[in-house]
């Protein structure tokens, strides 16, 4: 068997220990799934009607999914770093080091198994945006391509929550740190407002900011373009007018910058 393949069927085996653990506790996969349930309730109902008045709503919680989806991936991201961090802090990373695998597998197989978690988020906000008057207006094709290129941008992500999980000494770190960052990066974004209602710098900002783009993805590939007032959201900026590109232009680079940091960083924490 060659390495690759050694890696990747380690890689499964971490991947199956990190599922079969939202199993047995399943309060795991439940609170996941109430916060961006309530996000969609909240904003749809709350400031739908404020911010299109004359639909009552219906065309923001178009608009708002995209939003949302983009969000929660995100969010979702950190249980990659809480996870590592409490294998460190519980010495199960000693424990795989002393198993026959290879160091990657870890990082790969928890990375793997939060791509799945994501996945089954997905789907019960799929089924909570339905019932607000969500709806999808292109092909099943593209709306698979949406909810796929969302799932590449996170399990990006997830490298990053990886490489601080190693770095920092506590789950409650992890959580802490990556609400102070991820909460304003996903808000200074074209994903709960249209960008002309942002001050200048905030909007150059935000239509250069990755979330905007995959966030602009998403609603293209679902057909949600026109949910509000398309001169609300008209910009000329590059990564907008190429979000699909751009997304994963950008989860290429992260993921080629912190693989590395956090493998590296993993042997680290093997060692200490």
């Amino acid at each position: 068997m060659n390495a690759a393949a050694t890696i990747l069927v380690d890689a499964s085996v971490v991947a199956k220990r990190n599922l079969i653990k939202i199993k047995r506790v399943p309060d795991l996969l439940v609170f996941t799934t109430l916060s961006p349930i309530m996000f969609v309730l909240l904003f749809a109902y709350v400031f739908g009607g404020a911010i299109d008045p004359t639909g009552g709503g219906a065309g923001y919680r178009e608009f708002l999914m995209a939003g949302i989806f983009a969000q929660t991936v995100i969010f979702g991201a950190t249980n990659t770093g809480a996870g590592l961090a409490e294998d460190v802090k519980k010495g199960i990373i000693e424990r795989f080091r002393s198993l026959p695998m290879a160091p990657s597998a870890v990082l790969t197989g928890r990375t793997l198994s939060d791509v799945v978690n994501n996945v089954l988020v997905l789907v019960v906000m799929s089924l909570t945006g339905l019932l607000v008057g969500w709806r999808v207006h292109t092909s099943w094709f593209e709306a698979l391509a949406g909810f796929a290129l969302l799932l590449v941008f996170a399990y990006a992500f997830s490298w990053v929550m990886a490489f601080v999980g190693l770095l920092v000494p506590s789950p409650e770190v992890v959580n802490n740190a990556s609400f102070v960052v991820i909460f304003p990066l996903t808000f200074l974004a074209n994903t709960f407002v249209p960008l002309n209602t942002l001050p200048g710098p905030l909007r150059v900002f935000a239509e250069w900011n990755p979330v905007s783009a995959v966030t602009q993805a998403a609603r293209e590939l679902f057909g949600n373009t026109g949910a509000v007032d398309p001169a609300m959201s008209a910009t000329q900026a590059w990564p907008l007018q190429h979000p699909v590109l751009y997304t994963l232009i950008w989860s290429v680079v992260v993921v080629a910058v912190f693989a590395p940091l956090a493998g590296r960083q993993y042997r680290r924490a093997a060692s200490r």
